[in-house]
């Protein structure tokens, strides 16, 4: 047994109240109370890959908590889930649950049952226990530590004299080396866990300088045995009738030394002034709530503050080859504790409606890693933007790193939407050579026959040496992984991209993609708007006449007028067709987002997007039509509902007039995608016939879109 006594024994420093400030915050009321389901306690230290646990964080943190579910961890909040640089576990059921005892009896918190509520910024717990109210409530003072308050309130006549402690065990995983990687210790005002290193590509990487720690504003006493820890405070406290007394600890999670030295001042000032750290949060939370609320209609507030709620738990402050703030797609799966280029693109436009330079920087972590002409291995992706950026580059033993291929061409769209926020046109000038850099980079390797109309492909990659390898990093380049259009066996093939002196520079599939090229025609038209925000006359010109030749191409090449829709098109040395035999994707829709339609062609669209055979499901606007021969309702990119593409069509019939028609559809997406207006996360996707949750919880993007949506 190791044993640890503060050194600063003395009266314990309890803060005298007469009520629990906090209860106070017009943030925190009512409407907005569990607009997510966050109960729940593991049962093995790793969780499934879809964790069914949702959990809050905050400030960019790398690790979140939940309420309890399991009465025997009453006193205390689930977790932490922390993140080993790339995947997440469960430290603990519940790390620090706090125990009452007087006159050397337990007071079982188990017996009564507890108001358990997340909140816009916080998590609470209340017991009421014969004559005693305890109150907890944990929110973040920072990117690193997440601050605990014990509210111990005397709500009889006669003064209350308590022990107080704390407790918890490690919940070790199944498997080595990982079972082996965390080890306890007492420390003078707490208990620490520190990290073997472990590098373990797939599931596991610690570098065996991380740490977990506990540390009490009063003093206190811990003893280790084993996986299990005590603290007990140093004197007992009394509380006075019709009083409360207040305790408070901050629990941390750092990677290495350099972060330790630069949050210890941090930690040391929330522990000297709590109240601070609680208004300075509450303040900030009021803001984000206020924003995204306003003008809505009250139906669909606790909607968009559960967006809210889920991009910021999602927030993952700089660390690793992680640069910026940047928000992943979900902490509760787990190989989506990265960034992703058009994830990123998308996130930061919702982002913007309550924190616009959380959103700057979103845009900046992917960026961090453009291709630039320096580069050894790569020239040639000069502009390139990768795919996926994670805590460890693949020099450091990371696998998900992906420079393969990149991300569908949404940059300079959002940028410019998170300038409309709050018209920094530093921003502008920061990112517009970069975005220029980027958007030649498309025509540069990825536009085989020179004719203007771009197509998706790969990298000159060690990871791109077969046919299949180029072929499947072309499909992820699109983001619609296996969407029918890129399947093999409908006569995708790769073709090699050359340079001047014949040097292959990148592959393209062999057709020319609607959506992309849509994309990149509304990409030329918000560099002009940048452009001329910047006084650069002459670019923006350019760039409005290149938007329009694209545009032009789009509505000749890729619209059939048979069927009234926007496909892909063959190359032009296969004729140049619109490639209707694959069926029709949501990708059709693309060119109405853009506004590269004609009203005619828009007209056409607008049919299908409204008919219950094709894209009304009953969630509307699956990623393949209900009528194409290839629909599956449940399978990824075959069928399912994304947000995304759900935002592009509804924003695209907005764009076209038909506003009554994007009204009645977006209302049945919040109405019949399972528990999006209840409380149960936000998903990557939905099946559009039973709206059914499909895939990972608590999806950024989803988030996202769902605050940026057209009223």
């Amino acid at each position: 047994m190791r044993r640890s006594l503060s050194a600063a024994i003395g009266v314990v420093a309890l803060l005298p109240l007469t009520a629990v400030p906090a209860h106070a915050s017009p943030a925190h009321r009512g409407d907005y109370s569990n607009v997510l389901d966050l109960r729940g306690t593991p049962t093995t230290s790793e969780p499934p890959e879809f964790n069914d646990i949702s959990v809050f964080s905050d400030q960019g943190a790398w690790h979140a908590y939940a309420l309890p579910k399991d009465p025997a961890t009453y006193g205390g909040f689930t977790g932490p889930l922390y993140i080993a640089q790339e995947y997440p576990w469960w430290l603990s059921k519940a790390f620090s649950r706090i125990r009452l005892s007087e006159n050397g009896r337990p007071i079982d918190l188990s017996r009564t049952t507890p108001k358990l509520s997340s909140l816009p910024g916080l998590l609470r717990q209340v017991y009421e226990l014969d004559g005693l109210k305890l109150t907890l409530e944990l929110r973040f003072g920072s990117a690193h530590t997440a601050l605990v308050r014990a509210y111990v309130e005397n709500t009889g006549h006669r003064a209350r004299t308590l022990r107080v402690g704390w407790t918890g065990e490690l919940l070790r995983p199944d498997a080595e080396p990982m079972k082996s990687a965390p080890s306890l210790k007492a420390t003078g005002n707490g208990v620490q866990v520190d990290f073997a290193k472990v590098r373990k590509t797939w599931d596991y990487l610690t570098d065996g300088t991380e740490r977990f720690q506990i540390v009490h504003a009063e003093p206190v006493r811990t003893t280790v045995n084993g996986d299990s820890y005590s603290t007990d405070l140093a004197r007992p406290v009394t509380v006075r009738p019709r009083g409360t007394s207040a305790l408070t600890w901050a629990e941390t999670y750092t990677f290495n030394d350099a972060e330790r030295r630069a949050e210890a001042p941090a930690v040391a000032g929330m522990l000297r002034s709590p109240e601070r750290v609680a208004a300075r949060g509450d303040e900030r939370w009021r803001g984000y709530v206020a924003r995204v609320t306003r003008g809505l209609p009250a139906d669909r507030r606790r909607l968009a503050v559960k967006s809210v709620e889920t991009l910021v738990s999602n927030w993952r402050g700089p660390a690793g080859a992680i640069k910026h703030n940047g928000i992943t797609p979900s902490v509760t799966y787990k190989w989506f504790s990265g960034l992703w280029a058009w994830d990123t693109w998308k996130q930061a436009v919702g982002t913007a409606a309550f924190d616009p330079a959380l959103a700057r920087d979103q845009i900046r972590s992917m960026f961090d890693y453009q291709i630039t002409p320096r580069s050894k291995d790569r020239p040639q992706d000069a502009g390139m933007i990768p795919d996926a950026v994670f805590y460890n580059t693949p020099a450091e033993g990371g696998g998900n790193w992906n420079e393969r291929n990149s991300k569908p061409p949404l940059a300079a769209w959002s940028v410019w939407q998170v300038y409309l926020k709050d018209r920094d046109a530093s921003f502008l000038r920061e990112m517009y050579p970069k975005l220029v850099a980027y958007h030649d980079w498309w025509y540069r390797t990825r536009d085989h026959d020179h004719n203007g109309l771009a197509e998706y492909g790969a990298t000159v990659d060690p990871a791109n040496a077969t046919e299949e390898d180029r072929r499947q990093a072309a499909a992820w380049e699109s983001g619609m992984d296996n969407a029918p259009r890129f399947d093999a066996s409908l006569g995708v093939k790769m073709l090699a991209n050359t340079d001047a002196s014949g040097k292959v520079v990148g592959y393209s599939i062999n057709q020319e993609s609607v959506d992309l090229n849509a994309y990149l025609a509304a990409e030329k038209h918000y560099l002009a708007l940048i452009a001329s925000r910047l006084g650069k006359w002459s670019d923006a010109a350019r760039f409005e006449k290149d938007s329009a030749k694209v545009a032009g191409l789009v509505r000749a090449r890729m619209y059939d007028a048979k069927t009234g829709f926007f496909y892909d098109s063959s190359m032009s040395a296969d004729g140049g067709k619109t490639l209707t035999g694959r069926g029709r994707g949501i990708e059709g829709a693309i060119p109405l987002w853009a506004g590269v339609a004609s009203k005619q062609q828009a007209a056409s669209v607008r049919g299908k997007l409204v008919d219950p055979n094709e894209f009304a499901t009953k969630v509307p606007f699956p990623t393949v039509s209900k009528s194409s021969p290839y629909f599956q309702s449940t399978k990824y990119w075959r069928g399912p509902v994304w947000i995304d593409q759900a935002y592009f069509a509804l924003t695209g019939l907005h764009a076209y007039g038909y506003r009554a028609d994007a009204r009645t559809l977006a209302d049945r997406l919040r109405t019949n995608a399972s528990g999006m207006l209840g409380d149960r996360p936000l998903q990557e996707n939905y099946d559009p016939l039973t709206g059914a949750p499909l895939n990972s919880p608590n999806f950024s993007w989803s988030a996202a879109l769902l605050l940026a949506l057209p009223d």
